[in-house]
């Protein structure tokens, strides 16, 4: 299959394992911030064929898992009123609140309906104009645009009974609170593939000329994360730090420009808090002045009191690449996908669920 089978080639793919043997005896800490990157380094056993002193830690690439436990207790709140259907994808039905989740909210009886995009959502609101649908709108610049689109849209067509309940976060600003962050030490980033292709090469930039790290945006495949690590390691050892784009089948330097435009039209950047790592500058997005009609909290008129985590959880430190998975308490033994305490359990690109899914070293 054309752009799949060359880059599972397992011959130039030990290549690449032999390159990186034998670039440098550094001890190197490099972060996946992708989730998806996260699954296929377990899924491909990648960590098993690097070199003892090239380490990957798993950042905070997943949506879900970042976003505060007190997002999911707002959806919870509005749940509970009469003319209100909520609106999710399938993932954030199972994310625990404090007391519940919006899975178990549902098998009582509320009006919660799994979706797979926010045009879905507005089919549903025109088909219940009596309802007021609220779209738990979660996800970083890859799922932001159709959001804004769906807006734009729904302005449109007069669609207003549809709302917006939103966690949107922007990744840049975060890779940059995690640098200068005094208790990690990150030589390197594999940048996330499918972000990028929305915001391009450009938002990265500062890591290298503000903070002398490289950045390598990467795709998704075995090869594709074996040429990026060597790109990676390589920059490293030479001290010749840049962002290299590795994915330019997928991402263009400048991005997706027509994403960006709805985006600026229909968002604004704003604080934003990420669970474990707490409220970072310009890194969520808020619907902006002509679309804030949308917006759950102001239609409803409720104040989210932010917070995260739960007791004994420990996926704040998971998420910023302090600890493994098999460091928190709970891994694997209260904490499991069937039974999940936090957020990183629940995900498909969790750290704690591709641990649980395919070990760790």
């Amino acid at each position: 299959m054309k752009f799949v089978d060359e880059f599972r080639n397992e011959a130039y793919a030990k290549k690449l394992i032999r390159d990186l043997q034998n670039i440098t005896k550094e001890e190197i800490s490099i972060m996946e911030v992708c989730g998806t990157h996260t699954m296929s380094i377990f899924k491909y056993g990648i960590r098993h064929v690097l070199p003892s002193n090239i380490k990957l830690i798993s950042g905070p690439g997943c949506p879900v898992c970042v976003t505060p436990q007190s997002y999911i207790d707002t959806a919870l709140q509005l749940s509970l009123k009469e003319d209100v259907i909520i609106a999710t994808f399938g993932d954030m039905m199972r994310v625990p609140g404090k007391n519940t989740s919006l899975l178990k909210r549902k098998a009582e009886g509320d009006d919660i309906r799994v979706v797979y995009s926010p045009m879905d959502a507005m089919f549903l609101a025109k088909e219940n104009p009596d309802k007021k649908v609220v779209f738990l709108s979660v996800g970083f610049e890859t799922t932001t645009p159709m959001t804004a689109v769906t807006a734009v849209e729904a302005k449109k067509l007069g669609i207003n009974n549809l709302l917006f309940l939103t966690s949107h976060k922007v990744v840049p600003p975060a890779i940059r609170a995690l640098v200068v962050d005094d208790e990690l030490e990150i030589s390197g980033f594999l940048l996330p593939g499918h972000v990028s292709a929305i915001i391009g090469e450009k938002p990265y930039e500062f890591l290298s000329k503000e903070y002398k790290i490289p950045g390598v945006i990467a795709g998704f495949e075995p090869i594709d994360i074996l040429k990026a690590l060597v790109t990676l390691v390589t920059m490293i050892a030479e001290n010749k730090p840049r962002i290299v784009n590795e994915y330019k089948r997928i991402v263009r330097p400048d991005g997706n420009p027509n994403a960006t435009k709805y985006l600026e039209k229909a968002f604004k950047k704003i604080e934003s808090r990420w669970r474990g790592i707490g409220i970072i500058a310009d890194s969520g997005y808020a619907l902006n002045g002509e679309y804030e009609s949308f917006d759950a909290l102001k239609h409803f008129k409720v104040e989210m009191k932010e917070y995260d985590g739960s007791p004994g959880c420990r996926c704040g430190e998971i998420l910023k690449g302090k600890i493994t998975p098999k460091e928190c308490p709970l891994f694997g033994k209260v904490c499991t996908p069937e039974n999940p305490i936090g957020s990183c359990m629940v995900s498909s690109e969790g750290s704690c669920a591709a641990y649980y899914r395919y070990g760790g070293l």
